[in-house]
């Protein structure tokens, strides 16, 4: 690994392969996403796609796909289900994003500024602004005392309030 790439380990459990990840975070995150699917109808929710038809429809997932995906979503707490009804016509399911969901939004973000330099050269299919004042969106990572760290060598892993030695 370069340097750019490693993450500086220590702390009480260190080294790594004294403790487990069998409680890790980003495993249990990737499992309750479980799929490309799933990240695919996230997008058009923080898109801000509300109807079946639509998912269906800009994800290009066959129906019975986006339903069992729509349904495991809504069971995993990522989207809330509720009826509207346009007039003349019957009840029809809508879905929106949770505050779980909604939180998922920065992950969403990063794929698609990793996407844009390294798929995309820099020359992304699509931009993202801020209402507000339009400036681009970009995802940060920083520490609780607000420093950038853009490399992984800035990171330091340690084993956290839930880690296990190993046995």
């Amino acid at each position: 690994m370069s340097e750019t790439s490693t993450i500086r380990l220590s702390g009480p459990m260190a080294p790594r392969d004294a403790w487990t990840a069998e409680r890790c975070p980003m495993a249990a995150a990737f499992g309750l996403v479980r799929n490309r699917s799933t990240l695919l109808i996230l997008r058009e929710a923080l898109y801000g796609a509300e109807r079946f038809g639509d998912f269906a429809s800009r994800t290009g997932l066959s129906e019975p796909v986006a339903a069992a995906r729509l349904k495991e979503m809504v069971a995993d707490g990522l989207l809330a289900q509720d009826e509207y009804r346009e007039p003349g016509q019957r009840a029809r399911p809508r879905y929106r994003l949770t505050e779980k969901g909604s939180e998922l939004a920065p992950v969403l973000l990063a794929l698609k500024d990793w996407a844009d330099r390294w798929i995309y050269d820099d020359e992304s299919p699509i931009e993202l602004r801020h209402v507000d004042c339009g400036a681009p969106v970009r995802v940060e990572i920083r520490c609780a005392e607000g420093h950038e760290i853009e490399r992984a060598n800035e990171l330091e892993l340690l084993p956290g309030p839930g880690a296990r030695r190993r046995g």
